[in-house]
């Protein structure tokens, strides 16, 4: 990490002492990530040939896996991107975690940063800037290689990469054979984990493994054409699935190294608070107790202490028994409403940040036309992970070893090496799986304090558990967001101009101050993407963002800005509509002439709703469309209201994503996001008084159940392009679809979330 933290600082250095070795720098091509076998540790009864694959002596194929599983599927995705270009089945690949090396961050989520227009991006000539940025940013992304998973970018970066590598490991084994054989390569073809001669003669992966690896790869692999496709494309099955059913499965929560104790924490109630002072006597003569541990502000989160127990349950009950005093610090005075005030004075004192202009919005509206204006609300919300915040940390032999569901292993290594006081080196973090992330698990703010817990306790492994109703008033919550949007329509009811101005707090300056050695800062994309970034052809748009800090701890939450930006933008879409006298689909239709991509899915997801068909008496249809992560999905919901709640009988999607690398695992988090964005849209809601969060557990901050959860049909665009994202697209357009159906019920606009049975 302090490596990465020099690199970026660097830049800024060199930029300023000399643009042209800047320039220099940035017009070579970025290096390569597939490393060498040098790149990975020597394992017995493997062989590295590059530096994301092993062959083992037994025949089977070790991937280098840089990427967390959290139920999305990406370590399926992953190792049938290698399948593919082994010609291996699925279950002969071995999962290996990656090291902390450059060559495995997510490249694609930082180009993904990037505060350009999709339709800029997709045109068929990308305009120079467009170009130089990507291959800037490619580069410093190659040089940072930040291990996250995250942004829905992980089949998008590891798209060239682990096929590049397949065919570089594919290429060395066939070399490797020619030499066994003494015949050329065109006599040999491979398929389940053997190389065949056309003779009849065969030798296993496992014996060429050794030979293999001293072979020197050519510079021309080619990997696999689209036409020769086995796996690509097809819904083989889940590699995770075996293990999750049989119960052999290790999350964070199941880690039990021998001799494990338990600690629960107990943090400061107010956000930002700290402990002042605790009668550790008391709690150390509780039943099991073992140890107190005062825990400081660290990582974003309160302080608090941490009670160390041979069971959780003892370690819980001395948290619920214990008289902490605390130190409520600045935020004390904190609430949800003094937030909100706030962000609307910003909107009527400041112009902001402008994200997109085109045309002259301002002008536009102030001439003549039907003008139609609007303001919406987004509430803070909680990630709650069904697996709460855990980790097991074991300080032994000058080791810290670490067991943690995280999104960022590299970046929860540093926190926990800062606040033990340790070298990098003497960090080991295994990461399991994730029941959950979300976002949430981007942060290190509990491996830190299972850092701090395990360091008070040489010699003995511990396993720290945050009690749901710490994970939920502790969170890092989405933020609080406020929109005010106006809309022109001419004579002949076409939407002529569009501003819109929001105002919220900044993730990504409060994350880069949590994780970084520098401050962070400037314009933060996720405050306005789904907003600046919209495909309608509209002459004139105008899109400004006020940040407003807020004292709130924010964080990305699953679809990040675009969770809230699409209830915004579609629903007042829809309300244009309708003051236009247009039927919504048609009338969004008639605003994609520029972007036949979102057309297409537009026009498959109503086609597939039966878009004019009746409903039964008391059912209503709504329609929306949204682009996030470089995937375009519609979604058309069918609702009524029985016995006072929102019943949604049925949910339509249509996706591109660009090549499905498993149309299965597609569906699957198409459904997910539909089941996560119900729940947001009905029933999430963090509410902050005198500082300190309201809700505390599932009752008061309920999931969506079986009984509520609608069918969900989901159908995926065909295309040759590159995969884009899949775990986060299919949540934005939930809640406008649903907004935009009870409108079509009941006649009345909701612009505040959670909906409501009006």
């Amino acid at each position: 990490m302090k490596r990465r933290g020099f690199i970026l600082r660097s830049l800024g250095v060199a930029a300023g002492l000399g643009a042209a070795l800047v320039v220099g720098w940035a017009v070579l091509p970025p290096r390569s990530r597939l490393g060498s076998a040098d790149s990975l540790l020597p394992r017995e009864g493997a062989v590295a040939v590059n530096g994301w694959v092993r062959v083992q002596t037994d025949g089977r194929v070790v991937l280098i896996m840089p990427r967390s599983e959290m139920g999305q599927g990406v370590h399926t995705g992953l190792v049938t991107l290698l399948a593919e270009e082994l010609d291996l089945p699925l279950d002969s690949i071995v999962l290996e975690q990656a090291p902390d090396e450059t060559i495995y961050g997510n490249v694609a989520m930082l180009a993904g940063a990037l505060p350009f227009h999709p339709l800029e991006v997709d045109a068929d000539e990308p305009a120079l800037k467009v170009r130089a940025a990507h291959w800037i940013f490619a580069k410093v992304g190659r040089e940072l290689g930040l291990n996250v998973t995250g942004g829905s970018a992980s089949m998008a970066d590891a798209w060239s990469v682990v096929r590049m590598a397949g065919a570089a490991a594919r290429a060395a084994l066939l070399a490797a054979a020619a030499e066994h054989f003494d015949a050329p390569v065109s006599a040999l073809s491979m398929y389940h984990g053997e190389v065949s001669h056309t003779d009849g003669r065969r030798i296993g992966f496992g014996d060429l493994a050794q030979r293999a690896a001293s072979i020197d790869t050519p510079d021309a692999i080619r990997v696999k054409p689209r036409w020769g496709w086995r796996f690509i494309g097809q819904p083989v099955a889940r590699v995770d699935v075996p293990a999750k059913v049989d119960g052999s499965a290790r999350y964070g929560i199941d880690v039990r190294p021998p001799g494990l104790e338990y600690a629960a924490v107990c943090l400061c109630p107010t956000l930002g608070g700290s402990l002042r002072q605790l009668d550790e006597k008391a709690l150390l003569a509780r039943p099991g107790v073992r140890q107190v541990v005062t825990l400081p502000p660290c990582n974003g989160t309160s302080g608090g202490f941490a009670v160390i127990a041979s069971h959780t349950w003892h370690a819980e009950q001395a948290c619920r028994a214990a008289q902490p005093q605390w130190d409520h610090g600045p935020n004390h005075a904190l609430s949800t409403a003094s937030i909100g005030q706030a962000l609307e004075r910003a909107l009527d004192e400041d112009t902001g940040h402008t994200f997109y202009a085109r045309g002259d919005a301002p002008a536009a509206l102030a001439g003549a036309g039907r003008k139609l204006t609007a303001s919406y609300h987004a509430p803070h919300l909680a990630h709650a992970t069904l697996e709460p915040m855990n980790a097991t940390a074991w300080f032994h032999d000058g080791t810290l070893e670490i067991w943690a569901p995280t999104q960022a292993p590299g970046f929860a290594a540093g926190a926990a090496a800062k606040v033990a006081g340790l070298d990098s080196e003497q960090v080991h973090l295994h990461v399991t799986y994730l029941g959950g992330g979300f976002g949430r698990r981007l942060e290190s703010d509990f491996v830190a304090q299972a850092a701090l817990v395990a360091m008070a306790l040489p010699g003995v492994p511990v396993q720290l558990i945050w009690s749901r109703e710490q994970d939920m008033t502790h969170d890092f919550y989405r933020p609080l967001q406020r929109v005010r949007l106006e809309g022109l329509l001419d004579d002949a009811a076409g939407l002529q101009a569009l501003r819109i101005r929001s105002a919220g707090d900044s993730i990504v300056t409060q994350w880069i101050d949590r994780n970084l050695p520098f401050p962070g800062g400037g314009p933060d994309r996720t405050t306005a993407e789904g907003l600046f970034d919209q495909p309608y052809a509209i002459a004139h748009q105008l899109m400004t963002h006020v940040t407003v800090p807020s004292g709130v701890p924010i964080g990305f939450w699953r679809s990040v800005g675009h969770s809230h930006s699409a209830f915004f933008i579609e629903s007042f879409i829809d309300e244009l509509a309708h003051a236009a006298g247009a039927d919504p689909y048609e009338f969004r239709l008639s605003l994609l002439g520029d972007a036949p991509r979102h057309a297409l899915v537009l026009r498959t997801a109503a086609d597939a709703a039966n878009w004019y068909a009746p409903l039964p008496v008391g059912q209503a249809r709504g329609i929306a469309l949204h682009e996030s992560f470089g995937s375009i999905v519609a979604q058309v919901a069918e609702v009524s209201l029985q016995d006072g709640k929102v019943q949604v009988h049925r949910m339509t999607c249509a996706i591109d994503c660009g090549t499905a690398v498993n149309p299965d695992i597609v569906r699957q988090q198409m459904e997910s996001c539909v089941v996560f964005g119900l729940t947001a849209a009905l029933h999430g809601q963090i509410d902050i008084q005198a500082g300190q969060v309201q809700q505390q557990n599932f009752p008061d901050y309920p999931l969506l159940g079986m009984a509520g959860a609608p069918p969900v049909s989901t159908h995926i665009i065909a295309s040759q392009r590159p995969p884009t994202g899949v775990g986060e697209p299919g949540l934005p357009p939930v809640a406008p679809a649903v907004s935009n159906a009870l409108y079509a019920l009941t006649g009345k606009r909701q612009r505040e979330l959670p909906l409501q049975a009006v």
